[in-house]
């Protein structure tokens, strides 16, 4: 398979470093890489609405002009599943990360053995992102892309499942868990969240990208932040 990464970073020889540790990524058999770099925010946006083809984005923060948080933002409103990595000098943006569903934070000097780490996990929540949840609501069948679904709950014997649009269908939210991956968080009994969707965590709730919240058990706010790290 072939990705196509992009590197924005205004120091050209961080951005050079960075290709060059991609393509030693891409030797890897049936592994292959199309790899672009941008010297601003401003130039990776403007390239980016004529070809929105990119699968992975390595991103500096702090960047003459735009940084590269408000520029993560923008993408996100395109793409839901770019997968959004931060190369910084700096660890005090981390909390930033939440807002666009960061993948990771990679702290310059990049080590290239950690680079690749995160490029393999990129690449599996891209395969991961291919997956489908079949669902029968009111008598038909609708096919669900798995990474689009924000969080499901239920009501009695049946769950109601939040993505594009909200499917009602009779099962447990046990048998719904079964055909979910790791993405997927059980809040208590009556809740399933996708942590790649989540915005934060207070002690009550959990505040999803779009503005909605689900209520969050008392307990159970260290083990959504533990899940949330382990995601990372």
């Amino acid at each position: 398979m072939e990705y196509r990464i992009a590197i924005c970073d205004d120091a050209a020889a961080d951005r050079e470093s960075l290709e060059g540790m991609v393509r030693r990524w891409a030797e890897a058999p049936g592994r292959g890489v199309r790899v672009d770099g941008f010297p601003s925010a401003e130039s990776f946006l403007f390239a980016y609405a004529e070809r929105q083809d990119y699968d992975i984005v390595l991103l500096d923060i702090e960047m003459g002009g735009m940084d590269g948080v408000t520029m993560a933002k923008r993408l996100r409103r395109e793409n839901d599943t770019v997968q959004i990595v931060f190369v910084t000098g700096y660890a005090d943006y981390i909390s930033e990360g939440y807002d666009v569903a960061a993948l990771h934070y990679l702290m310059k000097p990049v080590r290239e053995e950690k680079l690749h780490a995160v490029l393999d996990r990129a690449a599996e929540r891209l395969a991961k992102n291919e997956r489908i949840l079949t669902l029968e609501p009111g008598g038909e069948t609708v096919r669900v892309p798995v990474y689009q679904i924000r969080y499901a709950e239920v009501f009695g014997n049946y769950v109601t499942v939040h993505a594009l649009h909200d499917y009602t269908v009779k099962m447990t939210l046990g048998r719904l868990e079964e055909q979910l991956d790791e993405r997927f968080y059980r809040v208590g009994r009556s809740a399933l969240v996708n942590l790649t969707q989540i915005s934060r965590v207070t002690r009550t709730e959990i505040v999803l990208g779009g503005g909605e919240t689900v209520p969050l058990p008392r307990g159970a706010y260290d083990g959504v932040n533990r899940a949330i790290i382990s995601m990372r």
